[in-house]
């Protein structure tokens, strides 16, 4: 059977079948932002103009008038907003006439009418990803209050300083070489930094909100997000301190250094997707061996917790500038050992780069595999560093960590290193 046509030209056509569906999509996504708006009204015992009636019918108005605009003029659809923003306006107006200052629903039931408009046009998904994004945040008020409130000086600085380098100074930088060995580019420097500022933001976030009152395995996971090396080193010392928790240490050092991995995954995915195929099996074996320990030396937790966990900066500028120009003299050492000495230059340079962290290297050489060096060689030169940079971190524990976390992290990371053996053999085959 032939199907019936509604709107048939050039640019869209319109079923009775797709009508309906759409249709359907748009009475059901007023009807969930106005349930929640409606719940939220009676949980605080306030008093809304818009409920979940309202939204249905707003939802629709957006929908049958982009659906008129194909027959008359899409000036309909400018003049139905414009109908919606006079009846918000109004609202809003009597709502602050009698104290109730605040406009959530009433952007919630312009944001309304324009979803029904995108999903008239096709655009589903995107329509009810929105929808989902909306009842997120409508529905995190109270938890977003009291997140805000928690929010020092020193951090708000800090988010606006992120900003500033994200949004003003790294848009600016040359994407292009400016050396004469055709190997520092301005922009990818930014990248750089700005990925591992980031990360050291984010982690610090996510270690102030739910660190301490969430358990030590978060902890070394939000840790590792940040450094692996640096959260091995907090918890030795925390281990000394209390050796009473060094089972929970060595979890949070092992949860770290599994996240590392997770890591270097995808720092190799961002900067160089080809070199996955072979490194994909060694990484997991990594990670496998990683988290198998972590969650063996968790299933006994002691009854303490860490609550003191030093969030240290929020955003260290400083360690990104530093670990920026630290990736740039890596990438030119690795690029010179490869021209004057092949693989074993890489190697060395590999294995003395994981002294501090694996992050450098990594990206170092990722960028020039398949371009001034073999994948095979960029791959031992990745597991390489990982391996050196585990051995570091044993070297940490053993001096600054007490006598029971030494144990914990010689069977941990004895998995761990013998994973990266067999990842060494698979790739060399």
């Amino acid at each position: 059977m032939d199907e019936v046509y509604l709107i048939q030209n050039e640019d869209f056509q319109l079923t009775q079948i797709d009508f309906i569906i759409r249709m359907l999509v748009a009475v059901g996504i007023g009807f969930l932002i106005g349930l929640e708006r409606e719940y939220s009204s009676r949980s605080e015992q306030t008093e809304i103009f818009a409920g979940v009636r309202t939204f249905v019918f707003v939802v629709l108005f957006g929908f049958i008038v982009t659906f008129l605009s194909f027959f008359f003029t899409h000036w309909i659809v400018f003049a139905g907003l414009i109908a919606t923003s006079v009846i918000v306006a109004m609202s809003y107006w009597v709502s602050a006439n009698r104290g109730l200052v605040g406009g959530t629903t009433e952007f919630a039931t312009l944001i309304a009418f324009t979803l029904g408009c995108t999903t008239f046009l096709g655009f589903v998904e995107a329509s009810l990803a929105s929808t989902v994004v909306v009842m997120v945040i409508l529905s995190l008020k109270l938890k977003l209050q009291n997140i805000i409130g928690q929010i020092t000086n020193t951090e708000m600085y800090a988010l606006i300083k992120f900003v500033v380098l994200v949004l003003l100074i790294f848009p600016f930088l040359p994407d292009r070489t400016v050396d004469p060995f055709d190997i520092f580019n301005p922009r990818e420097l930014g990248w750089v930094i700005i990925l591992i500022s980031g990360l050291g933001f984010v982690g610090y976030l996510l270690m102030k909100f739910f660190g301490g009152d969430r358990g030590i395995l978060i902890t070394g996971i939000m840790g590792g997000l940040v450094s692996s090396t640096i959260t091995t080193l907090v918890f030795s010392k925390k281990s000394k301190e209390a050796p009473e928790l060094s089972r929970n240490c060595a979890v949070a050092i092992l949860s770290a250094s599994t996240i590392m991995v997770v890591r270097v995954f995808a720092l190799v995915f961002i900067f160089n997707k080809a070199l996955l195929p072979h490194l994909t099996l060694p990484l997991f074996l990594l990670f496998i061996a990683g988290l198998g320990a972590a969650i063996y030396f968790h299933k006994k937790p002691t009854a303490n917790s860490i609550t003191d966990f030093p969030l240290g900066e929020p955003l260290n500028l400083k360690g990104g500038v530093v670990f920026g120009l630290l990736y740039i003299g890596v990438l030119f050492m690795v690029s010179y050992a490869n021209t004057e000495f092949g693989s074993k230059g890489i190697y060395l340079t590999s294995a003395i780069a994981a002294l501090t962290d694996i992050n450098a290297i990594t990206i170092s050489v990722t960028k020039l595999a398949g371009d001034t060096m073999e994948f095979r060689t960029a791959h031992n030169a990745i597991l390489l560093a990982t391996l050196c940079n585990t051995i570091v971190k044993i070297g940490i524990t053993l001096w600054v960590g007490s006598k029971k976390l030494r144990h914990y992290i010689f069977i941990g990371y004895g998995l761990i290193f013998l994973a990266g053996l067999v990842g060494f053999l698979i790739i060399n085959l």
